[in-house]
Order: structure tokens, then sequence, then C-alpha cells
């Protein structure tokens, strides 16, 4: 048990045939299960060396950075801010990471279910930070959003998990990870404070998505989402919106029933732009939002430039 939650610790799997080159495919929704139990601590420190940490996506490979600092090698399985995060390939040098990592994070409630296959077929024990165990989120609704990095709160929860398994592997400078940690959260917490204070004037304001993507940063704004639920699934899991749900979702903007279109910009087909041409074209700002990092900014330039794009949108 790591500050509260379960990391998971895997059993090494021998694989016949080397590093497995897959077609893989995130972000398919759905629950996450139980992070399983934590193995005996006293895992090999870093021996005067870097910790060798894995990380899903560039988004918990730069919380890793920040708080193991140059006291950690972070290798991010998906870094390139102008891919596609719903689908990559998996390379010999992912694996190779993988097989010689001292610690894992995987994003899981099904975003990155590729990091179960590839971490298996390295046949690594090296513990896995889940981040949305760690950040302790629940389904709404039965539905699980899983783009937890939006979650604040969530977020702090995580980089206090890493911090502790960092402290395990690499117990001589257990006080550098929590200290790293402290200004972390301290961070995060003014942002909570930023994004609180659109709350302050805008509580309640209705707006609109392509995806649930920025979910939790939305509601920590205290703006409320009111996409039909069939129109933001379908985007998600790629599949044609019903001509119904279509006419439903333009209509918030033909009818000015929205403040804002909160739109990814790194999946976008025919029909997320017929509704992104339809803000512009009704005078309904829009907000772009990503789920990896942009190039040159970290995971806190990122979410702050998240809030004050929507405080702009919004008028303040």
């Amino acid at each position: 048990m790591v500050n509260g939650f379960r990391v998971r610790r895997r059993l090494g799997v021998a694989v016949a045939g080397g590093a497995l080159a897959l077609t893989l495919v995130a972000c398919s929704g759905g629950s996450t299960g139980a992070a399983g139990s934590t193995a005996a601590s006293g895992s090999a420190g870093a021996a005067g060396g870097t910790v060798k940490v894995v990380a899903a996506t560039n988004v918990w490979g730069d919380v890793v950075k920040q708080i193991g600092g140059d006291r950690v090698e972070v290798t991010s399985i998906i870094s390139d801010p102008n891919a596609d995060p719903h689908s990559f390939q998996s390379s010999p040098r992912n694996q190779l990471a993988l097989s010689s990592a001292q610690l894992i994070v995987e994003n899981g409630g099904g975003y990155d279910d590729f990091m179960q296959t590839m971490v298996a077929s390295a046949g690594t024990q090296a513990p896995v930070i889940t981040a949305v165990d760690a950040s302790g989120v629940t389904p709404q609704d039965g539905e699980l959003n899983e783009h937890v990095w939006y979650d604040l709160p969530g977020t702090i929860k995580v980089a206090d998990a890493i911090a502790g398994e960092l402290a395990t592997i690499d117990p001589a400078n257990a006080s550098t990870y929590q200290a790293n940690s402290a200004t972390f959260d301290q961070a995060v917490n003014d942002l909570i404070t930023q994004a609180e204070a659109i709350k302050a004037g805008h509580d309640g304001a209705p707006v609109a998505i392509t995806e649930p993507v920025p979910v939790y940063l939305l509601e920590t704004a205290g703006l409320k989402n009111v996409t039909p639920p069939e129109f933001s699934e379908a985007i998600e899991n790629e599949t044609d919106v019903p001509a119904s749900v279509m006419n439903e979702t333009l209509a918030l903007f033909t009818g000015q029933q929205v403040k804002l279109l909160a739109y990814n910009e790194q999946t976008t087909g025919p029909q997320t732009e017929q509704v992104l041409e339809a803000a512009k074209t009704n005078g309904v700002p829009t907000v772009p939002v990503t789920e990896t990092l942009p190039d040159r900014q970290d995971y806190l330039s990122w979410m702050k430039s998240n809030i004050q794009a929507l405080t702009q949108a919004l008028g303040g």
C-alpha cells in the first residue's frame, strides 16, 4: 500500500520471439479493475544511478520527471504531440525500455490497455502505478471517464503515489522525492484555485464538448457539459453519430445554448469539424484541448494555459 492506494506489481512473463510489434488501440473506454496487491517493500534501489521509469504517455512521464528530477530517467511510450493517441504502434525500443524499467506508470481505465500486453511481454517485475486507481475517480452514471490527468485533485494523488514508490525504490533520495512532490502538489492546488475562480463567476454555465477529455477540468471550473452523451460517445468510439443526435448537438450552437465548445484537436473527423464550424459560425468561443503534452510545455504550464483559455472564452 503506497499513500493509501494499491500499486500493482507484475510477475515476469517469458515470451519467445523477443519484443512485440503490434498495432494497438488506446482510449477504448470502460471501467478499470483493482490495482492488485503490493509486494513487500525493499525493491532494489537506484544503486547510485538514476531510476528508470516508463510512462504510458508523456503526461504522466512529465509528472514523474517533476517528482524525480535528475534522479529519474523517463521513457514515455506516447510522446508525439501531433500523433493521434487513440492508436499507435509498439516498437522494440518500447519493449526494451519496459524490460529494464524499475517503475511503470500507466493510465488505466481502458485508455491504454496496450500497456498490459507490453508489460507482460517485457517480462518485468517492476511495480505498476495505475493513475485511474491512484486518482480515486469513480464512474458516473455507470461510465468511467479515464482522462484523469484533467482531474487536478486526482493528479495530486497520482504524484504522491509516484513519490512514494520512488522513495521505496531509491530510499537514499526519499526526502528529495517527497519535497518535489510537495512543491508539485502546491502548484496544482494553485491551478485548482484558478479554475475555481471561473466557477465563482460562471457556476453552472452550459458548455459543449466533442469528447469527454476535458470534463474533469470543466467540472472543477463549475461548467456544465450539456452535449448529448450519444454524440461524445460516438466520437470517442469512432462510430457515426446518429442524425437525430447530430441535429440536437448542432442546435446547441445555432440556438446559442452553450457558452463555449471544448474540442479535442488531436482526433478530428467530418462530424467534429461540422460541430466546430457550427460553433464558429454562430459566435460560440472554441477551446482546443489535447490528450498529450503540447510542444515546449510541462504539465503545470499546460493546465494553466487550458484554464486561461476557458477564462478567455467566457469573457474573463
